[in-house]
């Protein structure tokens, strides 16, 4: 556990908080056992719940797995008391503790983000936190751009791998954000004690931001699906034409191996005794491809 104090406010920081952190907090603060059971298992879903001397949430951040190429949901659980702001992660989430530990070391970043109250610090962590998604939301933005650009440089079949991973990560992207805007306006319309009224209209802000950050994924989302149909269409057009250039093929070369099985079954070879005999049957179905061809030109199926 880690402390920062700036005059009365203080936040406790847990980064994987073991069993004896979490009771040396439930002891000092008198925290409801009900989230001291938040604090050891997963929350499913984002939450905001009033207790009777704290306020408990849960929310989660988008963070990009590197190793997997796709975004997954982090929990952050929030504890609001009287001048006290807890937070406790799991995983790690670097934005969280990069923020902290700048604040840790600046004090001139500790009167501005805490000389207020825990609700005025715990705004500025979700601002924070949802402004960190943005340069999420441009690398979509710029792998998006190298699909269309690939697509139409004739590299299909490796884009159906990269198009499926996007959407894989927008969909992700899309699982973690959409309930947080739930929770965010709980704590801009309901009347939670430990949060000011003239707090309201800064959380107010942050659902436009989550809302900006949701018609972006809208649009990533309608980019990809479009992609994807072209993909697919520019793969099903190339088929066509293979599957046509064979068919065309195997159309002209049938003439020639029916005459050449007729030949075959033949007892006596017409110009078997003419030196030129292999001369004149080439030329003969050398022809009858020529009649083939024509045919097929004629009937307008080439």
């Amino acid at each position: 556990m880690q402390t920062i104090q700036h005059k009365k406010l203080v936040w406790h920081y847990f980064k994987e908080p073991s069993t004896e952190d979490v009771l040396t907090i439930q002891k000092k603060y008198k925290i409801h056992p009900l989230i001291i059971e938040e604090f050891s298992t997963p929350t499913l879903r984002p939450k905001a719940t009033q207790y009777d001397n704290c306020l408990f949430m849960s929310i989660h951040i988008p963070l990009f797995d590197t190793e997997i190429k796709t975004t997954y949901a982090a929990e952050i659980d929030i504890v609001i008391c009287e001048n006290t702001l807890i937070t406790s992660h799991d995983r790690d989430i670097f934005q969280l503790t990069d923020f902290f530990e700048k604040l840790k070391i600046d004090k001139k970043k500790q009167e501005l983000y805490m000389d207020s109250s825990p609700g005025a610090l715990l705004r500025f962590i979700i601002e924070m936190l949802l402004e960190t998604c943005f340069p999420k939301l441009d690398h979509i933005s710029q792998k998006l751009d190298y699909i269309e650009t690939e697509i139409f440089a004739g590299h299909e079949k490796e884009m159906v791998f990269e198009i499926s991973l996007v959407k894989r990560d927008i969909l992700n992207f899309r699982r973690t954000m959409k309930p947080q805007r739930s929770v965010l306006e709980s704590l801009a319309q309901k009347d939670f004690r430990l949060i000011e009224p003239e707090l309201k209209q800064y959380y107010q802000d942050l659902i436009g931001t989550n809302i900006r950050i949701w018609n972006n994924l809208e649009s990533a989302k309608e980019t990809v699906e479009s992609l994807e149909e072209t993909n697919n269409s520019l793969l099903s057009n190339k088929l066509d034409m293979t599957m046509k250039v064979l068919t065309i093929f195997s159309a002209v070369m049938l003439p020639m191996t029916v005459y050449s099985n007729i030949l075959a079954m033949s007892a006596r070879i017409p110009f078997g005794d003419n030196p030129n005999a292999f001369w004149i049957h080439l030329c003969i179905m050398f022809a009858l491809s020529i009649v083939t061809i024509s045919a097929f030109k004629i009937n307008k199926w080439l």
